[in-house]
C-alpha cells in the first residue's frame, strides 16, 4: 500500500468528525429552537388561552422576557396589533437572531430585538403596559434585584406575568429548570409587588400575575435567599 492510500484512510475518519462538526454546530440553532418549542407545546403551553388571559388592548407595549425563538413574541404582536410594540428580550444572540430572520420572512413592523444584559432587560425608557416570562424565571440570577429593577420599566397599571415550569414537570424536574410557585410568590413579594391573580388551566406551570406594591414604593434590600428560594387577570 503506498503512502498516498494510507493517508486518504488516516484522513477519512477525520474529515467525518469535521463534517459532523460543522453539522453540529450549523444545527446549534435549531436544536435551540426545538428545545424551546418541541415536545407539542401547543398542546400543553395553550398559547391562545395564555394571550385572552392577558387581556392586551390594541396599542399596548409589551415585553417578552426570555423570548427565546419568539414562540410567544409573534402572537403577542398579532394582540396588540400594528399600534402595539413587542420588545423580544433574550441574552442569546442567536435566539435573537432566529427570530429577526422570522420577522424579515413574516414582514412584522411591530417587534423590537433587545440583547439585554443577565442583570437588566435594558427596556426602552418609554416603558411597557405588560411583562410575559414564560419558561425563564428559574433562569435569573438574583430574581429579587432583577424585579426590583425591572419596575422602573412599568407603565402605570403595569403587570408582569409569570410562566414557569412547576414540579408536575417531570422532564423539568430532571434537570431542576423549574421554580416552585410559591417561591416566585415569596421572591415577587420580596421585590415589591403583589399578586392580582393565579390561573389554573396549565397543567405542567405556575400562572401568577403581580403588579408593584404601593406600599413598597422603595426597593428592599437583598434577602439572603434572595434568586434562589420569592390590571388583575381575565377570569377563567
Amino acid at each position: 500500500m503506498d503512502f498516498s492510500s494510507q493517508h486518504r484512510k488516516l484522513r477519512s475518519p477525520r474529515l467525518c468528525l469535521f463534517g459532523l462538526a460543522l453539522l453540529f454546530l450549523a444545527g446549534c440553532a435549531f436544536l435551540k429552537q426545538w428545545a424551546y418549542e418541541g415536545f407539542n407545546r401547543d398542546h400543553w403551553q395553550q398559547p391562545q388561552k395564555v394571550i385572552e388571559t392577558l387581556a392586551l388592548r390594541p396599542g399596548d407595549h409589551v415585553a417578552d422576557l426570555g423570548s427565546g425563538s419568539g414562540y410567544f413574541t409573534f402572537r403577542l404582536a398579532e394582540a396588540v396589533g400594528p399600534k402595539g410594540k413587542v420588545y423580544a428580550v433574550d441574552i442569546d444572540r442567536e435566539m435573537n437572531d432566529l427570530v429577526a430572520k422570522a420577522i424579515k420572512e413574516k414582514n412584522i413592523g411591530n417587534v423590537e430585538l433587545i440583547l439585554a444584559r443577565p442583570d437588566d432587560p435594558m427596556l426602552p425608557p418609554i416603558g411597557v403596559d405588560l411583562v410575559l416570562t414564560v419558561n425563564t424565571y428559574h433562569h435569573l440570577e438574583n430574581r429579587v434585584s432583577y424585579f426590583q429593577r425591572l419596575r422602573k420599566y412599568l407603565r402605570p397599571g403595569g403587570r408582569i406575568a409569570v410562566i414557569d415550569f412547576d414540579r408536575r414537570a417531570w422532564f423539568a424536574g430532571l434537570w431542576r429548570h423549574y421554580t416552585p410557585a410559591e417561591f416566585i410568590k415569596r421572591e415577587m413579594e420580596q421585590a415589591g409587588y403583589g399578586l392580582q391573580g393565579e390561573l389554573t388551566f396549565l397543567d405542567r406551570q405556575s400562572f401568577s400575575i403581580f403588579t408593584p406594591d404601593p406600599q413598597a414604593a422603595r426597593p428592599a434590600p437583598s434577602s439572603p435567599t434572595d434568586g434562589s428560594a420569592p390590571r388583575a387577570p381575565k377570569q377563567n
